[in-house]
């Protein structure tokens, strides 16, 4: 009972936007940070493109908004687009004032003082970057003034098990109490307690074979909110990144969009270029356009790849853009500066997520969730590239002020219901879960990927229903491990995918089906949104 820490506010997730998050609230607020790997390890960290926002005078948020919306094809909530890209220039200060080292400008013809460069879907020069590795630039800044904040409690190697609400614990209302936090080095769960709690932790680019995403994207806070009775929407709308580097050992390396934004070219294996059969603005089209080129070049000609070639720029100009990749692709015995590359799509970004407003809030009382693992309507179906940096500082700072505002309205929780183990055993069936695990993240791939049909998405929901049954036996027999919790996780999250997908009876931004190949333009628009079965919400 005694290690049930109790804090103001628990964070669960430690990219962008619960560093953020934290340091925005810590000077007021008591915070616990968990991440589930070691700091500064996050989705936030392998972005290497930069964060989109209004910083020169040959631009506009008019202009922003615009690429936005028009990228998002026609799901975004307009007003949620301008509550965004208005705040971008002030995150972009608050950065700078913490110590983040944006690149400046060296000539690329804006009157900003950064350099900022354009990419897929933009209108204008505007992603502000640290060099080819912006997202493990600000997380290192971040991490550091977190760990040397006195009133922030950073725990790492925490992977949440469940949200505690008071449903769960036999009370009158739903507010979220905290969480069950599994401690991976001691084996033990222990509750975190907390006045209110966030969930931070980002995407789930593991539920499927090939990810740009690090191991830890599985989908955590999203399942966790399901299950706590939280709506989620637009899950169907999966962005498949077009570039992520072709090699058995290259593993998630993604090969950032901003190569394309300075010239470089997609070309078939005998060096034809393509894309300018399909979208005028050839290799600047949106992310989804790209991908599904690319993957129909791959399904007609057999090919297992299709090739990235920047070699025309000069060597000191592909060297000093791009020092990540071009090292990285020096590692696997590519030479990005005299060659083309192999690249492959692989999936990249959730589009939609918890339903959440503008200041985070979600069905849960006391429960936010912000950046990936929150839908606001920011996104619609396709995420204009480097928006997503974007929104994790903008609703951490929204956030941040609701919550300095109403903190207040939540006591202390309870001591809560410690974690009982009494019923379970050690499992001597380690296989089941690693099978499991393979079986969905192929099925996914296979039949919920880029392209789609009605009968692929029945087969999938057919296999993942019966994933999720095998796994609830197995979660309540046995002591929980690091593989079962995210491969529970994954299952809940591909099963939200599957479920929306079948329910958008069009093609519409990232979810392309040939069953219903063209836009569905009788009405308005409207989300997928998904209300977890036995709770009453909207």
């Amino acid at each position: 009972m005694s290690d049930q820490h109790a804090s103001d506010v628990l964070i669960i997730g430690s990219g962008i936007a619960g560093l953020s998050l934290a340091l925005r609230l810590a000077d007021d607020l008591d915070v616990t940070v968990t991440s589930k790997s070691r700091f500064p390890e996050s989705n936030s960290y392998y972005a290497q493109g930069g964060m989109s926002a209004v910083l020169s005078e040959d631009d506009s948020v008019d202009s922003h908004v615009r690429d936005t919306v028009d990228a998002g094809a026609g799901l975004c909530h307009p007003e949620i687009v301008r509550f965004v890209v208005e705040r971008g220039p002030a995150c972009v200060d608050w950065l700078c004032a913490r110590g983040v080292r944006f690149t400046r400008m060296d000539g690329n013809g804006t009157t900003s003082p950064y350099h900022l460069t354009k990419e897929g879907g933009h209108s204008q020069r505007r992603v502000v970057h640290v060099a080819d590795a912006t997202g493990r630039a600000i997380c290192d800044v971040l991490v550091a003034r977190a760990q040397a904040h006195p009133r922030i409690r950073m725990l790492e190697s925490h992977l949440a098990v469940d949200l505690v609400t008071g449903r769960k614990q036999g009370l009158d209302n739903n507010r979220a109490l905290g969480a069950y936090v599994l401690d991976l080095e001691s084996g033990q769960v222990r509750a975190q307690r907390a006045r209110a709690t966030v969930l931070a932790s980002g995407g789930a680019g593991k539920v499927y074979l090939y990810t740009s995403n690090p191991d830890i994207a599985t989908g955590d806070g999203i399942a966790m909110a399901w299950r706590a009775g939280c709506r989620v929407a637009n899950m169907e709308f999966i962005q498949f990144h077009p570039t992520c580097l072709y090699h058995p050992e290259a593993k998630s390396f993604l090969v950032s969009e901003a190569l394309r934004g300075e010239g470089a070219r997609l070309l078939l294996p005998d060096g034809t270029p393509f894309m300018q059969r399909f979208d005028a603005r050839a290799e600047l089209a949106p992310r989804d356009i790209v991908a599904r080129a690319i993957d129909h070049e791959m399904k007609r000609l057999g090919i297992d790849c299709v090739y990235l070639d920047i070699s025309h720029q000069s060597e000191d100009f592909i060297r000093s853009h791009f020092p990540t990749v071009t090292a990285r692709c020096r590692s696997l015995g590519f030479d990005l500066t005299r060659e083309p590359i192999p690249v492959v799509p692989a999936a990249h970004y959730v589009c939609g997520g918890v339903v959440s407003d503008r200041q985070g809030r979600t069905d849960v009382d006391a429960l936010y969730a912000i950046g990936e693992a929150a839908f606001t309507g920011l996104h619609g179906a396709n995420r204009l590239a480097s928006n997503s940096l974007l929104e994790c500082m903008v609703f951490a700072e929204s956030a941040s002020v609701h919550l300095r505002a109403h903190i207040g309205d939540w006591p202390v929780p309870p001591t809560l219901a410690e974690w009982d183990e009494s019923r379970v055993t050690d499992s001597d069936e380690e296989v089941v879960v690693s099978h499991n695990w393979d079986e969905l993240r192929r099925f996914m791939w296979d039949y919920v990927g880029v392209v789609r049909t009605s009968k692929r998405l029945e087969r999938a929901q057919r296999r993942v229903r019966l994933l999720l049954s095998e796994i609830d036996e197995y979660y309540g027999n046995f002591r929980i491990s690091n593989d079962l919790i995210e491969l529970r996780n994954l299952a809940v999250v591909g099963s939200l995918i599957i479920e929306s997908a079948l329910a958008r009876r069009e093609s519409r931004g990232l979810h392309y089906t040939l069953d219903f190949p063209e836009m569905d333009s009788s009405g308005a628009p409207s989300d997928t949104v998904l209300t977890p079965p036995g709770f009453d919400v909207g």
